[in-house]
């Protein structure tokens, strides 16, 4: 993202901590002892410090903020600091509840910057909404409704007693949000031409993540049990196998036209949406045992599906874990 010759940090590097973030709360326990975990909990923490840290310096620069924020698509990458520290804070409270005060800490910010955020996202959409196809929007938009849903699962775990109406409007919000992006992405894939290799984005992805961390939400919030939170979740299954299968005929043609190392072996930053949206798919078939209509039919479906799904989203991280460190090493540089 060319915003500033004196760049620290990509500013989607939020997306790194999401991406763990998400993997602690919902994978880990299926691979790791409780002691485990919470050596993780803490290198987790630490990480999402180094990065924040940076982005904060990176975000008061004069001449970063100003074009970062006008630009109309990318400033919405700052949904992903919003979901990083949702998860932060969650996985704080879960693993070290001797940092509970640092948790609340983190919700609180977290709840203003997602003021701040409601602002430049309601402004941007209607400047993509005024020139829909002269952009090319992609998935990152939908990183408005990823936060404000991030934020509605932080607050059930932190402040349990926060009035509904609250929780409410930050979940209808975030389905406003959801339903802008979507149209306006199949507003550019419908309108124009477009190559599948180089048009279609690693971003996309979250076209699922978006609704499996909506699907969360309601099962955070009791907004929605039984058989209608079954067809829900059948909706989220299918989008997400639709989404998948084109990815991975993308990822075909690349390795056709460029090789494996350029086709898929290149580390971008924006490749941890997919491992944010994978989590996050996991960590809502999860949540859903709870619902009272899951025992009926999805109770034995899920028992070999959650396993073979830790599974995938394990594999994914290992993989993007290794591109990353790769690019350190030989980049010499934290993110790219």
């Amino acid at each position: 993202m060319d915003v500033t010759e004196k760049k620290i940090i990509n500013p989607a590097s939020g997306a790194i901590v999401m991406a763990l973030g998400i993997f602690l709360h919902g994978v880990m326990s299926h691979f790791l002892s409780q002691s485990a975990e919470r050596w993780f909990a803490l290198t987790f923490l630490f990480l999402a410090i180094v990065i924040y840290s940076k982005l904060v310096q990176q975000f008061f620069q004069k001449d970063f903020l100003t074009p970062f924020l006008n630009n109309p698509v990318n400033s919405f990458v700052i949904g992903s600091w919003i979901a990083g520290f949702s998860v932060l804070g969650i996985v704080l409270e879960n693993y070290t509840p001797l940092l509970h005060s640092l948790a609340v800490g983190v919700a609180v910010i977290n709840s203003c910057l997602w003021v701040f955020f409601i602002y430049v996202s309601m402004k941007n959409f209607k400047r993509l909404w005024q020139r829909p196809t002269f952009h090319a929007t992609h998935g990152v938009v939908l990183l408005s409704a990823v936060a404000a849903q991030s934020l509605v699962v932080l607050w059930e775990k932190m402040f349990p007693g926060l009035p509904d109406l609250v929780s409410l409007s930050a979940f209808g919000l975030g389905v406003f949000f959801y339903a802008n992006g979507l149209m306006l992405i199949l507003k550019r894939y419908l309108s124009t031409d477009w190559s599948l290799i180089e048009d279609w984005t690693n971003t996309n992805c979250i076209i699922h993540g978006g609704l499996s961390i909506t699907g969360l939400a309601m099962i955070t919030t009791n907004l929605l049990d039984g058989l209608l939170l079954y067809y829900y979740w059948l909706v989220v299954l299918i989008v997400f196998c639709l989404v998948e299968g084109v990815e991975v005929l993308r990822a075909i043609k690349r390795i056709q036209q460029k090789g494996w190392k350029e086709g898929i072996f290149t580390y971008h930053i924006s490749q941890w949406s997919r491992n944010f949206t994978f989590g996050m798919f996991f960590a809502f078939t999860m949540a859903m045992r709870k619902n009272s209509y899951d025992g009926n039919l999805l109770h034995e479906f899920h028992h070999f599906f959650l396993p073979v799904l830790a599974l995938m989203v394990l594999l994914a991280l290992l993989i993007e874990v290794t591109l990353w460190a790769c690019e350190v090493l030989v980049g010499n540089r934290f993110t790219s």
